[in-house]
């Protein structure tokens, strides 16, 4: 990631002031960026850009870089703008998601989490305390160690077990699966995390796009996502 926001830098110096989408797109390309869009941004004067390295913030003339999360402030609060742009995309892998709904919704919060953490351990201990606030659990996989190792293949099997929510509560309760697969669907959620800037698990995205990095116990996620 490093490497290539240096090699980003030095090149998009070298596109002048006539810089197009087209030419902006190549650059990234030849730098090894993947599935780029380029978005309008809600500052004068930049655009937005999606890759799968994650969200970046570009000059219109191609000239300069950001990376990091834009914020709006507002009398609620800062709000995340750079989380907003992956929500439709976060949302269309509902289906991969292994869902802990609450009786009586009242927030929905998408976990990354790894088998092997211990936060995510402890936060999954606490999953019916989070229902009972009301807050809806949905979880897609981040093998924090990457994706060529027995963890990443090991999620995969979970996620795409005849009962996944069965096979996770069985992996929690330290009965992993014996069959490893080719991690496919966890390499989409992986990706995906990187593009939110997860580094970590476990990471909690709410509703918004907001990522909110590390363990809450229940109570204190409620209060963060009611803006207490």
């Amino acid at each position: 990631m490093k490497k290539i926001l240096t090699a980003l830098s030095f090149a998009l110096l070298s596109l002048g002031a006539s810089a197009d989408d087209t030419a902006i797109k190549t650059q990234l390309n030849k730098l090894g960026a993947s599935e780029i869009e380029i978005k309008s941004s809600p500052i004068n004067g930049l655009k937005t850009v999606i890759t799968n390295e994650g969200v970046f913030y570009i000059s219109e003339d191609g000239r300069y870089v950001l990376q990091g999360q834009l914020y709006e402030l507002t009398d609620k609060g800062p709000v995340d703008l750079s989380g907003r742009m992956l929500v439709d995309k976060l949302n269309a892998y509902q289906h991969e998601m292994i869902v802990y709904p609450a009786s009586k919704p009242k927030h929905t919060v998408t976990v990354f989490m790894d088998i092997t953490c211990h936060y995510c351990h402890l936060l999954h201990q606490q999953i019916k305390e989070y229902n009972d606030l009301g807050i809806t659990v949905r979880y897609l996989a981040f093998p924090r160690s990457g994706l060529n190792n027995n963890t990443a293949k090991q999620m995969e099997a979970i996620w795409t077990a005849k009962d996944p929510v069965f096979a996770l509560n069985e992996a929690e309760n330290g009965n992993l699966p014996q069959e490893l697969k080719t991690p496919n669907m966890v390499k989409k959620h992986y990706e995906l995390g990187v593009q939110f800037g997860v580094r970590g698990t476990p990471s909690i995205i709410t509703e918004s796009g907001e990522v909110i990095g590390g363990y809450l116990e229940p109570k204190k996620l409620l209060e963060v996502l009611e803006g207490k």
